[in-house]
């Protein structure tokens, strides 16, 4: 079959909850992925920053296969050997004392919900059901019910009502704004360190240790959510790393498997996720081996391979170049790391028809809140590949 047979048969089947480039993928290696029709792409969105160590990592195939052959789910009403092993490295990686996993980044902050709440209620003595979470404008932290219930994107909650209460929304970045929206029933801060959905917007300097101090002067858990960010894409293993500070809770995903399996986790101390009991949560599939397995190797390769210090260094790079291009329709270039927007004004007519022109170019690539087009290529991308993409983003750039 051809390419357009699979879109049509996908939108025949298919809910359509996705606008996706038309490019039907079936092989991916590195940094490159290949078409049904044999044409040869750049990934430069990685899965959304799932695929931090390359498509099909050579070792994580060898240890998914082997642990496929041996056991793949015991749920968790039995112990089986790799989930306590990826519990060790992830808290000796991370430098928290426990861990919890479940599947999907969602999952990993309803995680979060639940458990800084239950701190709330049962150290910091908050009023039975009147916790509170502040979060950010703009944020995007996933899309089930409890969620889009704090989302400042309409279309997100439109339809999908009633809501759950007990979240209060701040513009993101404003530290007065969040001391003045803390009250004593709140329980946390939830925020981005940078909001990769709301267009590689980053907070100004410093908002993060502000936001962190103030926490702590309030008792209240600042919790990062690191799905995207985390795990070396802006140049270290946490983007909170860069302001210094340590997060009473963080919740990670994407990258923590590799792009091989759905696999999430929230991190934290025993003081706070040692409050979860037997039957407060749970997940099957949460903790399987074969998941387990795969993601304890997924944080080995990130410092075996120096991919963070990768990241770092050719994130720097890549900005610096993409940043001398000469275009009328660029606004401004920003980012961290790999994890890189361009923002074009209003007369550039969306950021949709670049990306397209990138594919045609064999760059894959797109767009955010339309206007933002985003780059984040495997952590194992080379410089010369990186001088590959932007003398062809330079060219679509200058088009009419």
């Amino acid at each position: 079959m051809n390419a357009n047979n699979y879109i049509e048969i996908e939108n025949q089947y298919g809910a359509h909850t996705y606008h996706p480039m038309e490019v039907v993928i079936e092989r991916g290696d590195g940094v490159w992925v290949y078409d049904v029709e044999g044409n040869k792409y750049l990934d430069c969105l990685s899965a959304y920053s799932a695929v931090n160590q390359g498509h099909c990592h050579p070792r994580l195939v060898e240890v998914m296969t082997e642990q496929a052959k041996t056991l793949t789910l015991t749920s968790r009403a039995f112990f089986n050997t790799k989930l306590p092993l990826f519990y060790k490295k992830l808290c000796e990686v991370t430098g928290y004392e426990m861990a919890l996993t479940m599947n999907s980044g969602a999952e990993g902050v309803e995680t979060a919900i639940k458990v800084v709440r239950k701190w709330g209620y049962q150290t910091k003595q908050v009023t039975a059901n009147q916790a509170e979470i502040i979060v950010c404008d703009g944020n995007f932290h996933g899309r089930t019910t409890t969620i889009i219930s704090f989302s400042s994107e309409a279309q997100y909650k439109q339809d999908f009502g009633p809501f759950p209460a007990g979240f209060i929304r701040v513009p993101y970045g404003d530290v007065s704004a969040l001391e003045a929206a803390i009250t004593p029933n709140t329980v946390a801060f939830m925020v981005e360190p940078i909001q990769g959905e709301g267009g590689v917007v980053l907070p100004p300097a410093g908002y993060l240790k502000k936001a962190y101090d103030l926490c702590k002067k309030h008792n209240v858990l600042f919790v990062a959510d690191e799905i995207q960010t985390g795990l070396g894409r802006t140049g270290k293993l946490l983007a909170c790393e860069h302001e210094g500070i340590r997060p009473d809770v963080v919740i990670l995903g994407k990258a923590l498997s590799g792009g091989f399996y759905p696999v999430s986790a929230v991190v934290s101390d025993r003081n706070i996720l040692g409050l979860f009991k037997p039957g407060d949560h749970g997940s099957t599939f949460g903790g399987n081996p074969l998941g387990a397995a795969i993601s304890t190797k997924a944080l080995e390769i990130l410092k075996d391979e120096n991919l963070i210090e990768r990241a770092d260094e050719l994130g720097t790079y890549f900005q610096e170049r993409l940043a001398e291009i000469p275009s009328p329709h660029v606004k401004e270039v920003r980012g961290k790391g790999l994890l890189i927007g361009i923002e074009l004004n209003d007369s550039a007519n969306g950021a949709r028809r670049f990306c397209e022109a990138l594919r045609d170019r064999g760059i894959l690539c797109k767009e955010t809140h339309a206007t933002v087009i985003r780059f984040a290529p495997p952590l194992v991308i080379s410089k010369d590949q990186i001088d590959w993409i932007v003398d062809h983003v330079t060219e679509v750039l200058n088009m009419p």
